[in-house]
């Protein structure tokens, strides 16, 4: 029966990125042991899967499109692929994946100059992506704790406000024994982001400094306390966020040859677990060929960019950058911790389908935050990120890295009013000088007052109303019926 939980289990172990040692899914990793690189989780069942061919596969997804069990109806959906050793009783389901892909108007699509669409992950419970990969870490939490009878477990994250919010929702969800903390740049989240773990009821930690400073604290409690570690170092939230790809291919049924997937780079993590569910789509025969990919950074926060930007190979070398602030807060990471993984991913792109499968450009300030304007004049719900997304979309094209037939899928992570403030600065035109935005006055927008209020205490209702309405009529320049 397709809509039951799936039978399938796999057989699942952590190997690491750098010295390829393995480790038991029974305890919490998030660096090896050995070297300190950083884990992959794999099935080393997944050739079985390959048995079934791909056209089952899409028959199978699809069909649960429409199951109303909870464990299916979220990212669980695509069970076999992700985390199949979880049993029904552990799926933690808030709501998360299946977000809707918005197609452009043809107003925004004829000024950009292709047809292009949102992917709206702001629509997620906690109002972004993080959810997907939550859902998966918090549902192996629930293993854990099942099969080894804990009685406390405390759940720790950097954030710079989505992976919080993210966490604590989570976390308040699943209930004892796990309790959420969080620890954050002290002034560097939006009072938007800050209120959500703050209602969930987690405990909050300020530091301050920017994200790569939390995320030291946050690697220390792991490496020398028992605490589950909620950053995408823990690689059950990259399993999660592979649904992010498996979406995409079934929005559209699985052929996605000429699409480009646009992803701000961040932390990493979700432009990894794209590529990585993609990949696996394409081992299975679900897809034909992979999509090109391409991950953008704001040249506040640019280490990946940078790394790329040298075209030989062998000549490439990483390094971690100063960060400076940025509107796009979730990109504002100088030494990204899945970096490892992003390269291990792009590899394996540029084999299957060619050096022009992959591909990271860099953009401003400015074009982040009036690509959001942009997008959201033309109704979309973009927040920083998906600015920076559209933003990317246009240095693509103006780079020729963008076919003229391709179709853009862009990431917008969150919800534009998760980061309004921004929004605010720029028609106020009050950011500091070091996010070096210069507000264009043709673009500010702000409430005009009809009539004052001391006007209204000294009329009558009805006149007040006639004399309000007469004033919007001549702002708006409307001529009375005859």
């Amino acid at each position: 029966m397709t809509h039951a939980f799936p039978p399938y289990r796999g057989s699942m172990q952590y190997r690491c990125l750098g010295c390829q040692a393995v480790y038991s899914i029974d305890e919490l990793h998030y660096t090896c042991p050995e070297c300190g690189g950083v884990f992959l989780l794999e099935d080393t069942n997944f050739d079985r899967l390959t048995e079934t061919p791909g056209e089952t596969w899409r028959d199978v997804f699809d069909a649960r499109a429409a199951a109303k069990r909870a464990s299916l109806r979220g990212i669980f959906r695509f069970y076999e692929l992700m985390a199949p050793v979880l049993e029904e009783e552990d799926i933690v389901y808030l709501g998360e994946g299946q977000t809707p892909v918005i197609e452009a108007n043809d107003t925004l699509a004829q000024r950009i100059g292709r047809r292009f669409a949102y992917k709206n992950d702001g629509q997620n419970p906690s109002a972004s992506f993080k959810d997907r990969g939550m859902a998966c870490a918090f549902s192996y939490l629930k293993r854990l704790v099942r099969e080894n009878d804990w009685d406390q477990v405390l759940t720790v994250c950097a954030s710079t406000g989505d992976t919080s919010a993210a966490a604590a929702l989570y976390a308040a969800y699943v209930g004892a024994p796990l309790t959420s903390v969080v620890i954050l740049p002290q002034g560097k989240v939006t009072p938007q982001q800050l209120a959500q773990p703050l209602g969930s009821g987690a405990t909050v930690l300020e530091v301050p400094g920017v994200f790569d400073d939390c995320m030291k604290v946050v690697e220390h409690l792991a490496e020398n306390y028992r605490v589950a570690l909620l950053n995408s170092k823990n690689a059950w939230r990259i399993l999660g966020q592979e649904s992010y790809a498996f979406e995409v291919a079934q929005w559209y049924d699985w052929n996605v040859a000429n699409l480009a997937i646009f992803v701000p780079i961040g932390n990493a993590g979700n432009i990894t677990a794209i590529m990585s569910g993609f990949l696996k789509l394409h081992k299975l025969g679900i897809i034909d060929e992979l999509p090109r990919f391409v991950g953008v950074q704001s040249h506040h926060a640019d280490p990946v960019y940078r790394y790329y930007e040298e075209k030989d190979p062998a000549a490439r070398k990483y390094a971690p950058v100063a960060v400076t602030p940025s509107v796009a807060q979730a990109a504002m990471i100088g030494n990204p911790v899945s970096f490892p993984r992003v390269k291990h991913y792009a590899d394996q792109v540029v084999a299957i389908g060619g050096e022009e499968k992959f591909a990271v450009v860099q953009v401003t300030e400015q074009e982040i935050i009036e690509s959001m304007l942009l997008a959201n004049r033309h109704g979309h719900i973009a927040d920083t990120q998906g600015g920076e997304c559209l933003a990317g979309l246009q240095k693509a094209i103006a780079a020729g890295i963008v076919g003229k037939d391709e179709v853009a899928v862009l990431d917008a992570t969150a919800h534009a009013l998760k980061f309004i403030g921004f929004q605010a600065m720029y028609f106020e035109n009050a950011f500091p000088a070091e996010y070096g935005i210069t507000p264009k006055a043709e673009l500010a927008n702000a409430p005009r007052l009809l009539i004052e209020p001391a006007r209204k205490d000294a009329l009558e209702p009805q006149a007040y109303y006639l004399e309000a309405a007469t004033a919007a009529a001549d702002l708006l320049g409307l001529e009375a019926k005859k």
